[in-house]
């Protein structure tokens, strides 16, 4: 028995798979924000309950978490210094000094993780190439040592100027802070990041020493409070790159879990596009307090190289702080069931990007809450059963909600409650469908052709209206949408991704020296897989970022991870003319290519998820699993119409059905408008062809 679990902004899901029989069990509760181990262990005492010895039969917990992001985001993590190369302590407010508005002179930007007279400088100097051109000063380290203990640091950051050619300094820095300041935790550039770029591997490293207290401790209490339960086997944590690897190496690098969650959906919607070999899926994760989106193609989402956290205008790209550490390609396109609805400066409607979360959570949660939310329009609109809501387990306050778009919407725009509640509805799907186009024809793609498979408990609620907007023809909907991160843990390979930094031209380079740099970056890296408790052989990917000379960004290059000096530079050339072709439709055959940055990931095979397939039942329909009736909005027609409401657990294999309808499972909602076609699979998957509505 394994259990996956994902902490999310609102809630806290659970699926516990049984590896012999392929069967899973799903459970889904209330985030605890202030202790979001808390949820954890009550979701797996629910499930304890419900089917006695659960506990003692799990191998293994795979966990993601929202702990680092949430950290950083509302800035709780913990007392940190940082100690630089003299002349480069202002480096994450100077950044990339690239304003990300460019008519706007007072646009705020992100305030640095840490404060200024934190921020202190040693004496030394080593250049590019690796040589030391100022040895380290020991007086001027320890000076810095003496202000951070006067502070009180509990996380020291340590970046020099050039130090992924030669981390020799660093390395003693390092000693020094341990030996002086014995309990406070250490992050170095070296091992963090060593790569090229002197502002993201600060800001990187500053990441990870910010959060690694506080990691490390929810980490330990976790293991602590999962063996009281009786639970003392191998815990697993979600990495932001799609891989698993141990708790204790997510505690020594929490910087690279900060998207664990959100890319586990990315992964199992990876698994299915290869199960069903679909070449363009467009993988929509709605929960409650964002939706997210990834375009897989031919079976694969790509993973890039940094992206930001804790935006000061939540999709302006430049306004947060860059974290260089390899993730699963996912763009925020919208916000989640627990975003507010409000009344604008402008006098019109906007919906988020606040949001609700879990406390107090939407009004018909009738936890507290008094500003109306997607969840408390979808409600009103018929597409939720407010006595069906986490199957039944939490009862929603329909009366409560209507008071509050009423309140707070209806009669401050001067219009209707049934507009309120649709406009709400229609213009999460509207930004969401303008956020996606954007993602998938910035990655080469076409929405004309993506099958749109939907995740989240919120995802099957719009992703009919989502899919209309882009044009797409078909819908996928998995049994248990609405745990879809958690079931992704299963498919995800045990992983682990190192870069190295070492720039030299192609005509230049020595491929024998590149061949001994990867298959060292290999060693590490299945190091890192080994101390997770890996066993059996492990595979390795090699990549290279490489640029023309003079340009200021990478493309990725995969090479074969054969011996790289076997290759020829014609060879290698070629390959980089054809990828920089691909990407940006030409190429300059004159200019020379430089090596920028290696790359390997080591992983293990990936266990194969067993797919159950549904019992068949001779002469089944649709009408088996009928409901019942109940009025719901449709667009169509403007008004609130009757929709066939149909239980996903009675539907069998090879029933087909149209819409309007409404098919209810414990912990998503699957919406179909009118010119839905569903049809059942062996497995239980959805289908929808959406044709012209009618």
């Amino acid at each position: 028995m394994r259990v996956g679990i994902d902490v999310g902004g609102t809630f806290t899901d659970f699926v516990l798979l049984d590896e012999v029989s392929g069967k899973t069990l799903t459970h889904k509760c209330l985030t605890t924000p202030g202790d979001p181990a808390a949820a954890i262990l009550d979701g797996l005492a629910a499930l304890e309950a419900d089917h006695p010895g659960t506990l003692g039969s799990l191998e293994e917990v795979i966990h993601g978490t929202t702990l680092v992001i949430n950290a950083i985001i509302e800035r709780k993590g913990a007392r940190t210094g940082l100690i630089t190369t003299a002349g480069f302590r202002d480096v994450l407010e100077l950044a990339r000094e690239i304003r990300y508005a460019s008519y706007d002179p007072l646009a705020p930007m992100p305030e640095p993780l840490v404060a200024r007279e934190s921020r202190l400088e040693v004496v030394e100097r080593v250049r590019a190439d690796g040589t030391v051109k100022t040895p380290l000063d020991l007086e001027s380290v320890r000076a810095a040592i003496a202000t951070l203990r006067g502070q009180q640091v509990e996380s020291v950051a340590i970046c020099l100027l050039n130090s992924f050619e030669n981390p020799d300094h660093e390395f003693e820095v390092k000693r020094l802070v341990q030996e002086a300041l014995p309990g406070v935790s250490v992050s170095v550039s070296y091992e963090v990041l060593p790569q090229i770029r002197e502002y993201e591997r600060t800001s990187t490293t500053v990441a990870n020493a910010y959060v690694k207290p506080l990691t490390e401790r929810y980490l330990r209490s976790l293991r602590e409070r999962l063996a009281k339960l009786g639970f003392s086997r191998r815990l697993f944590i979600m990495l932001s790159s799609g891989g698993v690897t141990s708790a204790e190496v997510a505690a020594a690098f929490p910087v690279r879990i900060i998207e664990s969650g959100p890319s586990a959906a990315v992964i199992a919607g990876q698994y299915f596009s290869k199960r069903f070999e679909l070449p363009d899926m467009f993988c929509f994760d709605m929960g409650g307090t964002t939706a997210k989106s990834c375009l897989i193609q031919n079976g694969r989402a790509d993973v890039v190289p940094t992206f930001e956290v804790g935006r000061v205008q939540r999709f302006q790209r430049g306004s947060g702080i860059t974290i260089q550490v390899p993730v699963v390609d996912l763009m925020e396109i919208g916000a989640g069931g627990g975003s507010i609805a409000r009344r604008s400066r402008m006098g019109t409607l906007q919906v988020g990007p606040q949001s609700a979360g879990a406390e107090p959570g939407p009004i018909c949660y009738g936890r507290g809450g008094t500003q109306p939310t997607v969840t408390d329009a979808d409600l009103l609109l018929g597409y939720l059963d407010a006595n069906y809501f986490l199957g039944g387990k939490m009862k929603l306050d329909l009366a409560a909600a209507r008071r509050g778009v009423e309140r707070e919407i209806a009669g401050p725009l001067g219009i209707s409650y049934l507009q309120a509640v649709w406009g709400i509805h229609d213009l999460i799907n509207e930004t969401m469908a303008a956020g996606a186009k954007t993602h998938i024809a910035e990655r080469g793609g076409n929405a004309r052709r993506v099958t749109v498979a939907g995740f989240g408990g919120a995802g099957p609620v719009h992703m009919y209206g989502l899919a209309r907007r882009l044009g797409a023809p078909r819908l996928l909907v998995p049994p248990n949408a609405g745990v879809g991160s958690a079931l992704g843990f299963f498919t995800a390979p045990r992983a682990f991704d190192i870069v190295r930094s070492h720039k030299v031209s192609l005509s230049a380079a020595d491929f024998g020296a590149i061949e001994e740099l990867f298959r060292g970056l290999e060693k590490e890296s299945e190091r890192a897989l080994r101390s997770a408790g890996a066993e059996g052989g492990v595979q390795f990917e090699r990549s290279i970022d490489a640029r023309f000379v003079g340009q200021g960004s990478e493309t990725p290059l995969a090479v074969p991870a054969t011996r790289f000096d076997e290759l020829s530079a014609p060879e290698v050339r070629k390959r980089f003319d054809s990828v920089f072709s691909k990407l940006y439709g030409r190429t300059y055959p004159d200019c020379e290519v430089e090596f920028v940055s290696f790359r390997v990931r080591a992983s293990l095979p990936v266990k194969l998820l067993e797919l159950p397939q549904l019992q068949s039942v001779p002469g089944a329909t649709a009408a088996r699993a009928i409901k019942g009736e109940r009025p719901a909005y449709c667009p169509v027609a403007g008004a609130m119409i009757p929709y066939t409401v149909y239980d996903r657990y009675r539907l069998a294999p090879e029933v087909r059905f149209s819409g309007p309808a409404i098919v209810e499972e414990r912990e998503s909602t699957v919406i179909i408008g009118a010119g839905g076609e569903v049809r059942v699979d062996e497995y239980g998957f959805l289908w929808i062809d959406l044709l012209q509505e009618r």
